[in-house]
């Protein structure tokens, strides 16, 4: 993981952050793997306050203009991951792509696109080698960068703790 870090822009971070701060509803969608990572981060963001919701679940509601997409897949290549972003650009969302492929499908409808340059199931010459099976090392970096995201987000807006504790479920 440490290779695919050194590997990135730290722009597109920055870009990132700068989203989550823009007081918008945000609507996260990730396939398989990917949609696990992505239901992770959607989590965490409602620990910090955030008006956040995992596309495709029951209690979604639906998107409208000036809402934010974080739309996460290693390929960029997903049908219906770039579907929900092509949807959100039609109806005036900012679409934000996380990917291994700047120059996939999902990129090219998406404004912004973070670019984590780490294996995924097509093994593409710039993506950085692995042993390990599919995309496991994309879902890795997507965790690891999207809790390092939220870290930085609740530093920056000094959220406690004990403030992000009081959200966790206690129905559990």
């Amino acid at each position: 993981m440490n290779g695919v870090f050194h590997k990135m822009d730290g722009g597109e971070t920055d870009a990132l952050l700068k989203n989550l701060r823009s007081d918008t509803r945000i609507f996260i969608v990730g396939e398989g793997r990917s949609g696990f990572m992505a239901k992770a981060f959607a989590m965490r963001l409602m620990h910090l306050g955030l008006k956040v919701y995992a596309v495709g679940e029951t209690i979604t509601p639906s998107i409208a203009k000036d809402d934010l997409i974080i739309a996460i897949s290693g390929s960029g290549s997903t049908k219906s991951v770039i579907s929900v972003a092509a949807k959100g650009r039609e109806v005036g969302c900012k679409v934000f792509s996380i990917t291994t492929n700047d120059q996939s499908d999902l990129a090219n409808v998406s404004h912004e696109v973070l670019v984590i340059p780490a294996a995924t199931k097509n093994r593409l010459e710039h993506e950085t080698k692995s042993v390990q099976p599919l995309s496991s090392l994309f879902d890795q970096c997507v965790h690891v960068l999207c809790d390092a995201v939220c870290l930085d987000y609740s530093l920056t807006q000094s959220i406690s703790h004990e403030l992000t504790y009081s959200k966790h479920s206690n129905v559990e």
